[in-house]
């Protein structure tokens, strides 16, 4: 650039047009994830929509994908939010710490272990068909987060309990069927025991409004990328840091400590981890009583 260009651009009114930019107030960023659909309760403590469990996504196997995270509170009064490298097989430093605290056989460790176990998280794609709280979501393709209750639900219309029962497959477009989800509070927690597959129905008249609803899903997989995960050393790092460096101290130490997760061993191979979530004890307990037998 010349210096007479330079005279030309490098105004007065250049510089304080700057200045008022960058002062302005910026816009917050949202960390909300807009492909995730969720329901919302009335008044009343009480919440329902219908929606339609859709087919995996073009190029891949399963239309649902599972989750483990870890979510508790250290007795810092940080919090360890991470999602767990148990979810793509490999080990985690929470795992080995729980495995830790169960295994002093101490009773106050083990009240610590049923505190600890991983969360687990189901994902699916699905379209909503009636929203009462948001019905400008009707008619579109979401995300849906969900647990064990609704993921057995799934599984009990696959594989109904009684001979009278007719098995469906929930996810597909034509002969599947619509979900009534119903939430009520129970103890403070939404609960979805109400909640019921509808009659077999097909999701739309024709293949055409079919095959847009399918080419608007989402990947699945995507949440299982490399990306989405912490390494071993970062989340050990961050987890020394919230239980204040104590992670490889005797479990006997960690009483105070508030820890979610459930325990695996930290030698090779691993076993397999029963499926688990806030609603999941009675697995849990089980494989706490076998860890305790080894």
């Amino acid at each position: 650039m010349s210096v007479s260009t330079l005279r030309k651009s490098n105004t007065l009114d250049k510089l304080l047009a700057q200045v008022q930019s960058e002062s302005a107030p910026q816009e917050k960023k949202s960390y909300v994830d807009e492909r995730l659909w969720k329901p919302e309760l009335d008044k009343s403590g009480t919440g329902q929509a219908v929606i339609r469990f859709l087919p995996a996504p073009d190029g891949e196997e399963l239309p649902w994908i599972k989750m483990f995270k870890h979510a508790f509170q250290g007795s810092t009064g940080k919090w360890f939010i991470e999602n767990s490298l148990t979810t793509i097989g490999k080990q985690d430093p929470v795992s080995e710490h729980n495995s830790q605290l169960w295994n002093t056989g101490l009773e106050s460790d083990k009240e610590i272990a049923r505190k600890q176990k991983r969360k687990l998280e189901y994902y699916s794609n699905i379209f909503v068909v009636s929203d009462p709280k948001h019905p400008e979501n009707e008619g579109k393709v979401f995300l849906f987060r969900y647990g064990k209750k609704i993921f057995d639900k799934i599984m009990a219309s696959m594989q109904p309990e009684f001979e009278d029962e007719t098995p469906i497959n929930p996810f597909d477009f034509w002969e599947g069927a619509n979900f009534k989800l119903k939430i009520r509070k129970v103890d403070g927690f939404w609960n979805y025991d109400k909640s019921e597959f509808d009659s077999v129905t097909a999701l739309a008249d024709s293949d055409e409004k079919l095959d847009a609803i399918w080419k608007t899903q989402y990947s699945l997989q995507e949440f299982h990328a490399p990306t989405n995960f912490k390494s071993y050393d970062e989340l050990k790092k961050r987890l020394d840091d919230v239980l204040s460096g104590t992670v490889t101290a005797s479990a006997a130490s960690m009483i105070d400590e508030d820890v979610v997760e459930t325990p695996q061993f930290k030698t090779e191979p691993q076993p397999t981890i029963p499926s688990v979530d806030d609603e999941g004890d009675d697995d849990t307990m089980s494989y706490f009583q076998k860890l305790a037998k080894e």
